[in-house]
C-alpha cells in the first residue's frame, strides 16, 4: 500500500497545546493545519483499547496504580487534564473508537503506536488492530508502528496491508534493524533524534524505506534533517516545525 506522509506530524495530537493522547489534543492538532497526528494506544485491563503512554497512570491523571490493572469503568472516574493546565480540568482518557471518530471528523492520517502493557504486547495489538478494521478503511492515511516485534507481527499477521513502522530508541542503534525491518514487512524506520544520524538516515533511505524522526521541536533541527531527506518528523509544536521547513520546489 503507498504512503503519502506529511513532512510534519502532530505528536500525541499536538501535545505542546493541549495535554497529550486527549480528544483535545486531537481537536488541536487539526486546528493548526496539521494533516497527521500521531497517538499511543494501550488496553485497560478489562481489554479495552485507550490513548495512553505510560505504563502507569500518576505522571497525566489523577489515579495512581498500573494501566494493566485499572479497567475502563474506574479510568472513566479520572481526569487528565489538569497536570497540563487549569482550562483542560475534568477531560478524560479517550478511548481509540473515541480518537478515530475525531480523526475522521477532521480527515486527519494517523499514527497508531501500540505501546503495550509489559505482558500484553500480542494481546494489545490484536485488540486495537480489530477495533480498527471495523471503523478506518483508507490504508494510504493509517501506519501501525511499535517497538515491540510482537506487535507489528501481529499487524503483519492480521492486516498485511496496513502499513508499518519499526520504532527505534535508546542510546545504541540495533544492528539487526535491517534484519528486523525485513521481517517485520515495515514501510518506515522511525528513529529517535538521539540516532538521527546523516549516515543512519541515508541507510534507511538506501533500504527503499522511509525515515521518520521522533521528536522534533527545534526548527532548525527539522532544516537539517529535511535537508538529509527525512521523509517525515514528529512534533509537539507541528505548526512551528512546519512554518520553518523549507519549501522545496
Amino acid at each position: 500500500m503507498a504512503l503519502t506522509l506529511p513532512k510534519v506530524i502532530g505528536h500525541r495530537g499536538a501535545c505542546a497545546y493541549a495535554p497529550e493522547n486527549t480528544l483535545e489534543s486531537l481537536h488541536a492538532a487539526s486546528d493548526l493545519n496539521v494533516t497527521w497526528v500521531e497517538f499511543d494506544v494501550k488496553l485497560t485491563s478489562d481489554g479495552i483499547p485507550v490513548l495512553f503512554h505510560d505504563d502507569t497512570l500518576e505522571r497525566t491523571t489523577n489515579g495512581s496504580g498500573n494501566m494493566a490493572d485499572t479497567p475502563y469503568a474506574e479510568l472513566q472516574n479520572l481526569e487528565c487534564g489538569s497536570w497540563f493546565a487549569d482550562s483542560f480540568t475534568g477531560i478524560k482518557i479517550p478511548t481509540l473508537e473515541e480518537a478515530v471518530e475525531v480523526c475522521l471528523q477532521h480527515d486527519l492520517g494517523m499514527n497508531v503506536e501500540f505501546k503495550p502493557c509489559p505482558g500484553r504486547e500480542k494481546e494489545t495489538a490484536e485488540i486495537a488492530l480489530d477495533h480498527l478494521s471495523q471503523i478506518w478503511d483508507e490504508n494510504d492515511k493509517l501506519l501501525i508502528s511499535s517497538f515491540q516485534h510482537v506487535c507489528l507481527e501481529a499487524a503483519r499477521d492480521m492486516m498485511p496491508d496496513w502499513n508499518r513502522g519499526l520504532l527505534l530508541g535508546g542510546e545504541e542503534l540495533d544492528p539487526k534493524w535491517k534484519d528486523l525491518a525485513d521481517y517485520l514487512d515495515v514501510k518506515t524506520v522511525n528513529v529517535g533524534s538521539n540516532l538521527a544520524k546523516r549516515e543512519v538516515i541515508e541507510d534507511i533511505i538506501d533500504e527503499d524505506l522511509h525515515p521518520l524522526i521522533y521528536t522534533v521541536n527545534d526548527p532548525m533541527e527539522a532544516r537539517k534533517y529535511q535537508s538529509w531527506g527525512v521523509a517525515s518528523m514528529f512534533s509537539d509544536c507541528p505548526d512551528v516545525i512546519a512554518e520553518n521547513l523549507l519549501t522545496v520546489h
